[in-house]
């Protein structure tokens, strides 16, 4: 029965640790104000326009 703890023990961890990843991830997106935003994607899509040999929708 022992192993059974220890395979709900490793799976809470790795619960708590995507959680963890995920609401890092988050604030880090929401740290952006609307014109960091506008002008990162400006960027994207003059990147995307001068490299025409990427795949349509291949585009970021």
């Amino acid at each position: 029965m022992r192993w059974w703890k220890m395979l709900g023990l490793a799976g809470i961890a790795g619960v708590a640790a995507t959680g963890v990843v995920i609401a890092r991830a988050e604030r880090r997106r929401r740290a952006y104000t609307p014109e960091e935003i506008r002008t990162r994607l400006r960027e994207r899509v003059e990147a995307s326009a001068a490299d025409p040999d990427q795949p349509e929708g291949r585009r970021s």
